[in-house]
């Protein structure tokens, strides 16, 4: 680990020590896969024109024969989804230059891919969390009939690209990339519309107006421009080596997109033919740390706290919410884009966008840059941008000063000294709280808690004026086991505009938040779970709540045997309704949120 940093090594090298037993087993599992070959090789007749019945004359003959590599193609495609709606061009854009390298390529299988969007705030955001082990199944389904020698997982949104990854990590020994769609124009400013939902929330605009904002800015094909769990998704396979370099917030429709799709089955198909670049070999500690420190880096979501332990786990590593919050400590915050300022991925891009960021990252030692990726050994070359030249698609290096010192800034001179994720522990449990956000002066918060168990009570009591004073809203029964853990950004906008009355207010919630708490200080995902146990469930109103960013505290000033000697709150195991009563096993067996909420 030589030129990096000490606090990055030691919490790599912790990682690597509790993981030995586990990523040893991992690691000859994949061994024993990549010993046995192809099964294509080993199909019967039956079994191998079953395969290849629908295929092209020519693919047909080739898979017949065995004479060319077999690239399975994974896809999220829906059209209901902007970001997802692009991939729909791809498999033929895939195939096509499959077939100039002498490699064949199939849509081995489709994953679901639902939308938090147009779920927030409705039940069936109660499944989106349980979505990312469906799509790890599905996945891995894709790829159970044995015939690929690489995999191409087209993916963006939130659970789709950690679910994806989780089940490729199955069949470890295949080299995989990550092929994106890339974001939508940027429409209104999401600063913009953040101001018409606190409105809104408040009376002072119309469901007319607030439509015509939210229209403005979710209005094309493309990943949504704020910096949520989609785009740090994009900003971790960049990072993780699982993306061609420049990948991740190239527009769709574009020749460089296109250009970078074809890149990627070409490369493919090199890896498959050299025996090179198997998964299992990138997705190593380097790598999840890797992860970890781009998030931080950054600014991005929150759910990775659940996905990034749920992905080393697949890969035999354990990931622990301690290593987020050292690495976070030590890892100075690079860009501000949205909802941790006012610009947004587009604007992120053209100011040196990931090729900036992992420059200056690997400069200042903060990542691993001796690790394998898909490109090849080392990130150096995840320093450079993808551009068209004379009609090819080439890398160069990015601008060597700023272009917009308010989006990104180099390692000696950040937006702030540390990544802005913190761990708070108390006698409420542990959870996480995101501040990069949050004033200075909003991160110490003590107040009064309002006990809610659904978020519709929150919203009845906020528009009954019952919120108007110092407050802290503790929303219990939103864990996994509870009901799946949905996001809670319908609390957003009335958060936000009870802290513009001067009002100091805050969140505790076992539930997710994703990027969206923004400026108002939130502990989520506190664990144990009311629904496990978890103290959370003896809370009652008007015990007095402190949320301590500075010193990492959660805690209810209530003696400890007071505290513990109260019933726990009961909870309704009634769910049903948009599939819900489908997903029982799943809450039944799902683990803490501290180590991925995952029921594999």
């Amino acid at each position: 680990m030589s030129g990096v940093n000490e606090a990055v090594a030691a919490v790599t090298a912790r990682i690597e020590a509790r993981s030995r037993d586990g990523r040893a087993r991992y690691l000859a599992r994949m061994k024993e896969a990549r010993t046995q070959g192809v099964g294509r090789a080993r199909l019967d007749c039956g079994n191998l024109a079953h395969l290849c019945a629908a295929a092209a004359a020519d693919d047909k003959r080739a898979i017949r024969l065995g004479e060319a590599k077999n690239l399975a193609i994974v896809t999220a495609y829906n059209d209901m989804l902007s970001a997802h709606q692009p991939l729909g061009a791809y498999p033929d854009i895939i195939k096509d230059a499959a077939r100039e390298e002498g490699c064949t390529a199939q849509v081995a299988g489709g994953v679901p891919a639902m939308c938090d969007g147009v779920t927030q705030g409705r039940p069936g955001m109660e499944l989106s969390l349980f979505s990312r082990d469906v799509i790890a199944l599905s996945t891995a389904l894709a790829l159970s009939h044995g015939a690929f020698d690489a995999t191409l997982c087209l993916g963006v949104c939130d659970k789709i690209v950690p679910g994806m990854l989780i089940g490729a990590l199955a069949f470890g020994h295949l080299p995989t990339l990550f092929v994106p769609a890339g974001p939508m124009p940027s429409g209104l400013s999401n600063s913009a519309k953040a101001r018409v939902r606190e409105a809104h929330a408040v009376g002072a605009a119309s469901r007319a107006e607030l439509m015509e904002a939210e229209s403005a800015s979710y209005h094309a094909p493309g990943t949504c421009t704020f910096y949520g769990t989609a785009n740090s998704n994009q900003m971790l396979m960049e990072v993780m080596g699982l993306h061609l370099p420049g990948t991740a917030f190239v527009p769709p429709g574009t020749m460089l997109r296109d250009a970078l799709t074809r890149a990627a089955a070409a490369r493919a198909c090199t890896l498959a033919r050299d025996g090179t670049g198997a998964l299992a070999e990138i997705v190593d500690a380097r790598a999840i740390v890797n992860g970890v420190v781009g998030l931080m880096a950054t600014g991005g979501s929150t759910n990775h706290t659940l996905h990034l332990p749920a992905i080393a786990h697949a890969a035999g590593l354990i990931l622990e919410w301690e290593d987020f919050a050292d690495l976070s400590r030590v890892v100075p915050l690079l860009a501000r884009i949205y909802p941790n300022g006012s610009a947004d991925v587009n604007r992120f891009q053209a100011s040196g966008g990931m090729a900036f960021i992992v420059r200056e990252l690997v400069a200042a030692g903060l990542l691993h840059a001796d690790v394998q990726t898909v490109a090849g050994p080392g990130l150096h070359a995840y320093a450079r941008e993808p551009h068209i030249a004379e009609g090819r698609l080439a890398w160069r290096d990015p601008a060597p000063s700023v272009f917009d010192p308010d989006v990104v800034r180099p390692a000696c001179d950040p937006f702030d000294a540390e990544g802005g994720l913190r761990l708070l522990k108390g006698n409420l449990g542990r959870a996480v709280i995101k501040v990069s956000a949050v004033a200075p002066r909003h991160r110490r918060v003590e107040a009064p808690a309002r006990v809610f168990h659904a978020q519709e009570e929150f919203l009845a009591a906020f528009a009954q004026g019952a919120l108007a004073r110092d407050v802290i809203a503790v929303l219990r029964f939103q864990g996994p086991k509870a009901n799946g853990m949905p996001e809670l950004h319908k609390l957003t906008p009335p958060l936000c505009a009870l802290q513009a009355q001067g009002f100091a207010v805050g969140l505790v919630t076992d539930g997710r938040m994703s990027g969206a708490s923004g400026k108002i200080p939130a502990a989520i995902h506190v664990t144990p779970e009311a629904k496990d146990g978890g103290p959370l469930a003896r809370v009652r109103d008007g015990d007095v709540i402190r949320i301590d960013a500075e010193r990492n505290l959660l805690e209810a000033k209530v003696e400890p045997e007071v505290l513990m000697s109260r019933p726990a709150a009961a909870h309704d195991d009634g769910v049903y309704g948009m599939g819900r009563e489908l997903f029982a096993p799943f809450r039944a067996l799902v683990g803490r949120a501290d180590m991925g909420a995952s029921v594999l």
